[in-house]
């Protein structure tokens, strides 16, 4: 992660911390997280399942997709002899 990000995340959290009481800086806290977590592009669980689903269907099929070109050009050369 980047220093400096989390330098800010940091000083924030002190600021809110020195200036509000308990529950408002929980409160505070937790937005300043959601906002921080929203900056790093972060996918859900089942957005991750999803995609690796779809890889795992293009692997399968690159791989038969090589294997026929592979049994393509094996014709093509036993006719070139």
């Amino acid at each position: 992660m980047n220093e400096s990000w989390m330098n800010e995340v940091s000083a924030r959290l002190a600021s809110l911390a020195a200036a509000n009481p308990a529950r408002d800086f929980e409160k505070n806290a937790r937005g300043l997280l959601s906002s921080a977590f929203a900056r790093l592009d972060l996918v859900t669980r089942e957005e991750f399942d999803v995609q690796s689903q779809v890889l795992a269907r293009a692997r399968e099929k690159l791989a038969a997709l090589e294997a026929r070109v592979a049994e393509l050009e094996a014709t093509a050369a036993g006719r070139v002899k």
